[in-house]
C-alpha cells in the first residue's frame, strides 16, 4: 500500500475480531517501534506486549475504553534516558514514545491489522497492575488486532479542517 493511501485510510479500531496476531507480524509491529527516531538517538521509548488473558484482563482494569483486542502494546518511556532540551529541561521521552506507537500503528495497519491509541488509562493502576512497569512513564495504550466483521470507522474519521486552517507559510 502507497503511504498516501495508508495514511488516509488508517482509523482508530473499536471492535476486534477473536483471531490471534500472528508472532511474525508483531516481530515486525515491534520492530518498527524499535526503528522509531528518537531525540539524540537515546531509544528512551519502552514497549510491553499485553496479550495473556490475565494480563489483558488487568489492563482493562487500568483502562477507561474496552475494546477486548488480542494483543494490547503499554508504550512509555524510561524518564532518565530521554533527551532533555538545554534552554528549559524539556524531557522528550513522551514525544519519542508517541513516535514510536505512531509508527506502530502504520505497520500494523499496512499488514492488515488495526490499532487504537488509548490515551485513558491510569498510570497508578497500571503501575500496581503491572510492576515491570515501574520506572518508565507509560504514554499510551495500543489495542492491536484484526477487525471484526462489521468495523468501520466512527462517523467523524473522514472529518477533516481545510489544509489551509492547520498550515501556514512563513
Amino acid at each position: 500500500m502507497d503511504f498516501e493511501k495508508l495514511s488516509g485510510s488508517r482509523y482508530s479500531l473499536r471492535k476486534y475480531s477473536d483471531r490471534p496476531v500472528e508472532p511474525e507480524k508483531l516481530a515486525l509491529i515491534l520492530e518498527a517501534g524499535r526503528n522509531a527516531p528518537t531525540a539524540h538517538n537515546l531509544q528512551p521509548q519502552r514497549i510491553f506486549v499485553i496479550q495473556s488473558p490475565e494480563a489483558l484482563e488487568k489492563a482493562d482494569g487500568c483502562m477507561g475504553s474496552h475494546f477486548h483486542p488480542p494483543v494490547i502494546l503499554a508504550v512509555g518511556y524510561d524518564a532518565d534516558e530521554a533527551w532533555k532540551r538545554e534552554t528549559d529541561g524539556k524531557n522528550h521521552g513522551e514525544i519519542d514514545a508517541a513516535i514510536a506507537a505512531t509508527q506502530m500503528m502504520l505497520q500494523a495497519a499496512d499488514l492488515g491489522l488495526g490499532t487504537t491509541y488509548v490515551g485513558m488509562f491510569e498510570p497508578e493502576k497500571l503501575w500496581a497492575a503491572f510492576p515491570e512497569m515501574h520506572g518508565t512513564m507509560p504514554v499510551a495504550m495500543l489495542t492491536l488486532g484484526y477487525p471484526a466483521e462489521g468495523a468501520h470507522p466512527s462517523r467523524l474519521h473522514g472529518s477533516r479542517k481545510p489544509l489551509e486552517e492547520l498550515v501556514k507559510y512563513l
